[in-house]
């Protein structure tokens, strides 16, 4: 038999940045890091980073070199995000994609009526159960900032909740206050069954943002050392605007984030040795006509991908976000701008990847966006993933037996091989003109709809027991009890 040389599934991934360009990039944030330094406005942090052998004056903080080199080689290289339930759910680590829901946004697209209202407690507790449903959605955020949460209650505390009462993916969770902040890591104590259980098979991510340009709050900075003390993984994400809060060239923005990165990396690295994190710096499109952000702009995930390249050098997991459009409703542009960002960063390999679902440059949460995303994804995924390359998919012999003028429909090989080569729509139609319209000539926007009304009426999120549900109950009402003598 003669003995063939075969690629067994060779994934599908692009470059942008040569690597010249990425040594050029990299030795360009050092020098930011150490000519032009960032605000830090904690005294904690900075008498630290006088110890490693920082530049101090006032609040200004230069990092030699050999501090950034240090730091990096501590902080590990990649790590496994479980379930609520503890299993494994994503590796984040090399090339591999995984994307998650849309946060934060004052607003919400009803998913049924397409009128847009308030975010309340129940449109994030719906955006939750849906994402859980979707089979491409790996894992979740707040879809949304609930204004139907008393002031003198903990907002994020309610939101985690509804989070963990309606999947049991994986969270990302914003915070707006040390005291939520930890409790929602005793939350999520309760459920995995204590402190250690959580970080050995951690569930939920912390997002804490330092401001772009090159500024880091003292109150952020409290929020990455309390999940450095805890050891859990956190995404420290400043974001920059190119021409607004970061140069409007490409290459100057990402050198701008590589630096704020390395930052975040330092401090956390100085603070605890080996605590998990990413280099999450991202980009947000800047349209000049309209002073608005752009979630569609290509400039967007161009300057993700290359930053996620730059990350990749230093060996650290990456942040991204993709799947949102500035579209109001479910049409050809939020298709369009869905999908180019989605494809685009998955080829990229960008780690995690958020925001799939936002409408409106990124001020309105939309469940039928989420949904669609879902869709996208799924071709995204089996067009990255490729296909294999061996004896059995050649199928020298299986053309040879059918021979000319035959065909495939009644072979075992079509029936043991179709359903992992061939990606099925749930969404997108393939039917012809007459069957589409005997079925009612539904639109996009209404078999998305339909298919969010049967998730709602059908889909069942396992319940957690009654004794971490009242231990949950037990951290909110003392959070709110903070909350109210503050």
């Amino acid at each position: 038999m003669i003995q063939s040389s075969f690629v067994d599934n060779r994934s599908v991934f692009f470059k942008i940045l040569s690597d010249d360009q990425i040594f050029e990039i990299r030795r360009a944030a050092f020098d930011v890091l150490l000519h032009t330094g960032c605000k830090i406005h904690n005294a904690e942090a900075r008498k630290m980073l006088i110890q490693a052998g920082a530049i101090v004056k006032d609040e200004l903080v230069k990092i030699p070199e050999h501090i950034i080199e240090a730091c990096i080689n501590t902080a590990p290289k990649g790590f496994t995000i479980y379930d609520r339930d503890g299993n494994r759910a994503m590796e984040v680590e090399g090339l591999k994609s995984f994307y998650g829901s849309s946060t934060g946004s004052l607003f919400t697209k009803d998913s049924i009526t397409g009128e847009v209202h308030k975010t309340l407690l129940k449109d994030i507790e719906r955006g939750a159960r849906i994402s859980d449903a979707l089979e491409n959605i790996d894992f979740v955020m707040p879809m949304g900032s609930a204004s139907d949460i008393d002031p003198h209650q903990a907002e994020e505390l309610y939101e985690f909740e509804a989070i963990l009462n309606n999947t049991t993916k994986p969270s990302v969770m914003l915070s707006y206050s040390i005291i939520a902040y930890e409790m929602v890591y005793e939350m999520a104590a309760e459920v995995a069954g204590g402190l250690d259980n959580l970080r050995e098979k951690p569930f939920i991510i912390f997002y804490p943002e330092p401001i772009t340009p090159l500024v880091f709050p003292s109150d952020v900075i409290d929020r990455m050392f309390i999940s450095a003390d805890l050891c859990m993984p956190q995404i420290p994400g400043p974001v920059v605007q190119i021409g607004v809060t970061g140069p409007v060239t490409l290459a100057g923005g990402v050198t701008q984030l590589i630096a704020e990165a390395l930052m975040s990396v330092i401090l956390i690295q100085l603070r605890k040795p080996g605590a998990p994190c990413f280099m999450g710096a991202s980009f947000a499109g800047f349209d000049m006509a309209t002073g608005n952000i752009c979630l569609g702009s290509p400039e967007l995930s161009l300057g993700i991908i290359a930053l996620n390249e730059v990350e990749k050098s230093f060996g650290l997991p990456t942040w991204g976000t993709a799947g949102g459009t500035d579209a109001k409703t479910l049409d050809a542009q939020a298709g369009v701008d869905g999908t180019f960002s989605i494809l685009s960063q998955g080829l990229g390999g960008v780690n995690l990847i958020h925001d799939v679902g936002y409408m409106d440059n990124s001020m309105i949460c939309s469940a039928e966006m989420l949904v669609l995303g879902n869709e996208i994804i799924g071709k995204t995924k089996r067009f990255i993933r490729g296909f294999e390359v061996n004896p059995e998919t050649i199928a020298r012999e299986l053309i040879n037996k059918v021979g000319p003028g035959g065909n495939y429909l009644q072979e075992e090989h079509t029936l043991n091989n179709f359903r992992k080569e061939l990606w099925m729509p749930s969404l997108l139609t393939r039917q012809r003109f007459n069957e589409w319209k005997s079925a009612g000539a539904k639109t996009m926007e209404r078999r998305v709809r339909e298919k969010i009304v049967n998730i709602l009426e059908n889909h069942e999120v396992p319940s957690l027991p009654d004794k971490v549900l009242e231990g949950i109950e037990k951290i909110k009402r003392k959070a709110d009890g903070q909350y109210a003598t503050k």
